[in-house]
């Protein structure tokens, strides 16, 4: 697939889409329609790889959800990102990994079903840049809260019409956001729907 260089991104319902930034520049994530969760991967060109990890964002910030200000750090613990902006109530989980075929099979679903994790390498198919292991995404409008007990508990995402979060680039990376098909566990409020990606300056 062929970066997109238009200011404006739609993302359809059940797709992704990747966006070059070089540091400095900015992307806003948009859930128009309201409740739609996206699984944004930051990745870096280079050999080795390095890209956006959740697990060692987590251990940096010592939060389960990322607040405004906040950087996000790469697998060599560098910063890639800044969450810039939040318009929706703030809960982005970076706990559960990308969906993918495994995933789609143990929940029951028979045959092929689109997933994240497939998002993923079609959106960076053709950009020179391919990943092994798909790496854990920050799962942005996504609400997955931990109990008391240790349970986590699979919420519909809490983010209304209209809600956005913004990112500042700190290297240059491809971004990749997926508009999250999952339609089995209750995460997208009111069923699958498209996303938008807006470059900012």
């Amino acid at each position: 697939m062929q970066l997109s260089s238009n200011r404006r991104v739609r993302i359809p319902a059940r797709e992704g889409r990747a966006v070059a930034l070089r540091a400095g520049e900015g992307l806003r994530v948009v859930t128009e329609e309201g409740g739609q969760v996206g699984d944004l991967f930051a990745v870096l060109v280079g050999t080795p790889p390095e890209w956006l990890s959740a697990a060692h964002t987590r251990g940096h910030l010592s939060r389960l959800f990322p607040a405004v200000g906040e950087q996000f750090l790469t697998d060599r613990r560098r910063p890639v990102l800044t969450l810039t902006e939040d318009t929706s109530p703030g809960r982005h989980d970076m706990l559960i990994p990308a969906c993918d075929p495994a995933r789609y099979r143990a929940l029951g679903v028979r045959g092929w079903h689109a997933s994240c994790a497939e998002n993923l390498r079609t959106a960076l198919a053709g950009t020179g840049v391919a990943v092994g292991t798909v790496p854990q995404p920050v799962n942005v409008f996504m609400d997955i809260p931990v109990t008391a007990d240790g349970e986590l508990l699979w919420r519909e995402s809490p983010a209304g019409p209209g809600a956005a979060v913004a990112f500042r680039a700190e290297l240059d990376c491809l971004v990749v956001v997926s508009a999250c098909p999952q339609d089995v566990v209750g995460i997208n409020s009111g069923g699958t729907k498209p996303l938008v990606l807006e470059r900012l300056p």
